[in-house]
């Protein structure tokens, strides 16, 4: 199949695996949107071999064609610590982080512009299924500051650390720094247990959970450069917006 003939093939399986019978868009653009809602909306449960056969290959390919970035294309702002202005899914490094919410299943809002809703697109509805096994056998909500690790499934990084950060609704208090800390130290310690050796963050909490940039990014830093100095790991600190790239260049450099 051509990429074209993949993504109209998976359109039609997921439309016709919730009942639908719509007509698909001829816009190339219209049918990329279609097809990430669906993924973005379809419930945690197993797909046959032949629908993720022709997702996998349509992931990776939209991947390649995004360009893949590795550590080795990175340049270390110090020992050991990178700062990156890019698109997470595209980070071939050890584990990515992903900013999630208490549920842990990724997000199900169509086409919706947070991280997490990406990583899940990206990654494919293999991830969706795997967190579900994680909450299944875990009984109750993660709670905030914790992590867990799933495989990377179709992206470039080999596995993805969620983590459940603070919501800041007011005056940031103490218990939101302390939370907020704890999310970086889980999943650093997560990824010494599985002998990782690069792991990018992304600006956890900053998002609409309404953590203040320059307080999160003191945090990030602070946790980070204090861990790596009992464990050595390569650190990306990724970030998206111009006023995240400031913020970490000035307390890095």
């Amino acid at each position: 199949m051509t990429q074209d003939e993949r993504r109209v093939w998976l359109i039609r399986a997921l439309l016709s695996e919730q009942g639908y019978r719509n007509g698909i868009p001829q816009d190339v653009s219209e049918q990329k949107r279609l097809l990430r809602g669906l993924f973005n909306v379809r419930p945690p449960m197993e797909a046959s071999a032949e629908f993720l056969a022709v997702q996998d290959a349509y992931l990776r390919e939209a991947t390649r064609e995004k360009g893949v970035t590795r550590l080795s294309d990175l340049t270390p702002v110090q020992n050991g610590l990178y700062l990156w202005r890019g698109d997470i899914t595209t980070l071939a490094v050890d584990a990515i982080v992903n900013a999630a919410n208490s549920a842990l299943l990724g997000c199900f809002s169509p086409n919706h512009g947070c991280i997490d809703n990406a990583i899940h697109t990206y990654a494919g509805v293999q991830l969706r299924l795997a967190c579900h096994e994680i909450m299944r056998t875990q009984g109750h909500e993660e709670p905030t500051g914790t992590a867990k690790i799933t495989p990377g499934f179709n992206l470039p990084a080999k596995h993805v650390l969620h983590t459940v950060g603070p919501i800041v609704s007011g005056r940031l208090t103490e218990k939101h720094c302390e939370q907020l800390a704890s999310c970086y130290e889980s999943c650093l310690k997560l990824a010494a247990e599985n002998s990782l050796k690069s792991v990018a963050f992304c600006c956890i909490s900053t998002g609409v959970f309404g953590f203040p940039q320059r307080e999160a990014a003191e945090i990030a830093v602070e946790t980070v450069t204090a861990f790596q100095k009992e464990h050595p790991i390569d650190v990306v600190f990724n970030v998206f917006k111009e006023a995240d790239l400031r913020l970490y260049k000035a307390l890095l450099e």
